[in-house]
């Protein structure tokens, strides 16, 4: 029997998840073992690689994340909130190591995640490609040498099917840029204007969302002071990327301790 790690996808038959299911399948340090959709859904029961638009490759889509998740040591996950939390208590009673890169989740949702990592690895973050989380480093830097005279914005775009906004990217971002000055985002966020809003609020984070066609994935993190503005930013040109990342955490949490990570911890930074 093989020694490489088996991995489960679920959401497979989504843009994100079938570029995962083919990353895993094209990757020589892991093996993609089960596809899960719904209960219902048009590719349960069917090959995974022929739903995909190829040959057959003998993976069955399944909607029984029990049984997939038990013969598996990872779990990688772009889909909702909900099916998010069920999956990290599948993936916790099977030990598998379980991948979020789902948005989205609240307060409630990140406290039973929590829970969930008291028995196995979740490594969770906004965006799983070594870009962003290079601007997140770079964005807090930013933000703690530069004072209240420089407001912080946050703009992202992405494709006209994104259903949550701000991207779990951006306020992965904010987050950064109120660490960088000492104080919590909660506090000086600034999500949406609109109308007669008067003068903006000192020291606070604005975001702002685009949504239209196709866009994959555009960050722009601005500080602006009187007289100069720095733009950090970041394109993603390909979903590959974040396929990818999720792919390298899968592999870097099997030698870790119960707990909950994110990719800085995956990428060393």
């Amino acid at each position: 029997m093989s020694e490489l790690p088996g991995i489960v996808v679920t959401g497979a038959s989504g843009r994100m998840g079938q570029m995962l299911c083919k990353t895993v399948l094209a990757s020589d340090k892991a093996r993609l073992i089960g596809a899960i959709e719904r209960e219902g859904h048009g590719w349960v029961g069917r090959d995974l690689g022929e739903m995909m638009g190829g040959t057959e490759n003998g993976i069955v889509v399944s909607d029984d994340p029990v049984t997939e998740f038990a013969k598996a040591q990872a779990v990688i996950d772009f889909t909702a909130p909900a099916a998010t939390v069920a999956f990290a208590g599948l993936a916790a009673q099977a030990r598998a190591v379980h991948v979020i890169g789902t948005t989205g989740l609240s307060d409630d949702d990140l406290k039973k995640l929590n829970a969930a990592s008291h028995h196995a690895v979740i490594i969770r973050a906004g965006n799983m490609s070594l870009g962003v989380n290079l601007l997140t480093q770079l964005t807090k830097k930013v933000a703690a040498a530069l004072d209240e005279d420089y407001d912080i914005e946050v703009i992202e775009a992405h494709h006209n099917q994104k259903v949550d906004a701000p991207s779990g990217t951006a306020l992965m971002l904010g987050e950064a840029a109120a660490e960088g000055r000492g104080v919590s985002l909660d506090e000086v966020e600034d999500r949406g204007r609109d109308g007669i809003t008067g003068p903006r609020r000192k020291g606070a984070i604005g975001f702002h969302a685009i949504r239209g066609g196709d866009i994959i994935g555009e960050h722009d993190v601005m500080f602006a002071a009187s007289g100069e503005r720095i733009i950090l930013r970041h394109v993603a040109s390909d979903r590959s990327v974040f396929a990818r990342g999720a792919l390298k955490a899968a592999l870097w949490g099997q030698n870790q301790r119960p707990g909950e990570y994110d990719m800085v911890d995956v990428l060393g930074l």
